[in-house]
């Protein structure tokens, strides 16, 4: 009887264990951000943000890209949104994510991108202002703003 109650609550501790593994790999977050930058060739933007979670955490971020190809222009972003997948912790979000992108657009325009970071993803989404044409590669980090 011993042995049995033993295994009964061995696999209650379990099951509640992996339902805490799988609900901190849910984690959802979303970002609200601005970013500003110009292309030659060379292309650079900066910006700031911020990172909320449905479970209360915030975080302020400094983005910055950097990248190359065939690019002319400048351009802003305001209110942008981005959308972050398969995080454990909010820290997860940090690091530098794989970027392309192509663009074109005059005095208002707008961005739509999937970013990759090994197993976490960010859907960015935004309008803003500036001429921009072109298509570059790159890497778009995100650092804390402390």
């Amino acid at each position: 009887m011993k042995g049995r109650l033993f295994v009964q609550t061995s696999i209650v501790l379990c099951a509640l264990a992996v339902s805490q593994m799988a609900s901190a790999a849910n984690l959802e977050c979303t970002m609200r951000f601005s970013l500003s930058g110009w292309s030659v060739i060379y292309k650079h933007t900066s910006g700031k943000g911020v990172v909320t979670c449905k479970d209360g955490q915030t975080m302020k971020v400094k983005l910055e890209s950097h990248g190359g190809g065939l690019t002319a222009g400048k351009s802003r972003i305001d209110d942008g949104i981005g959308n972050f997948s398969d995080l454990h912790k909010i820290s997860d979000v940090l690091g530098t994510y794989a970027q392309a992108d192509a663009s074109a657009g005059a005095v208002k325009s707008g961005t739509a991108q999937v970013l990759t970071k090994g197993e976490v993803s960010l859907a960015l989404s935004g309008a803003g202002q500036g001429i921009d044409l072109g298509v570059s590669v790159g890497g778009l980090t995100i650092s804390e703003d402390k």
